[in-house]
């Protein structure tokens, strides 16, 4: 699994004209589900998104985590970010995980958030659908965590 994990004073998800979920200051997580991951790549991911020290303390340095600061997370699904981009100019999305497994795991990842963490400060997107997020990143704050490489 890839995450995009960003640091947001707030984040949004729009499918049509319809505001689907909301955040104030917290995490916006966007998750990419490789073809061959697994419970293990869940759980480890969920305990370093979730005590990841990348908000601020009263000195101005990392050293809070989301947790700490008794943030939210907006949990939006893109299969875009296993694009292989090494040959040609379009991307291939071979090494993404057929949708129907998942959307499993996708599932599966936003139940152990909600399991380590506060159910109502876990908010989602629709696996699948056609998004606008609108992410107001702060810092900007920018980590890319795989699973792949603990």
């Amino acid at each position: 699994m890839i995450c995009v994990v960003q640091r947001v004073k707030e984040s949004s998800v729009t499918i049509g004209n319809n505001l689907h979920s909301r955040i104030g200051e917290g995490l916006n997580i966007l998750i990419g589900i490789a073809e061959d991951d697994c419970d293990k790549d869940i759980e480890w991911l969920c305990d370093k998104i979730l005590n990841l020290r990348i908000f601020s303390n009263t000195e101005g340095k990392f050293d809070l985590s989301l947790k700490d600061i008794n943030g939210e997370a907006l949990v939006i699904s893109q299969f875009t970010l296993l694009g292989d981009t090494k040959k040609g100019r379009r991307p291939d999305f071979t090494k993404a995980m057929k949708p129907k497994e998942a959307e499993k795991i996708y599932e599966d990842f936003v139940k152990k958030l909600k399991e380590k963490y506060e159910p109502n400060k876990i908010k989602t997107g629709v696996f699948g659908a056609e998004m606008s997020v609108d992410i107001k990143n702060e810092g900007p704050v920018t980590i890319i965590i795989n699973s792949r490489e603990r």
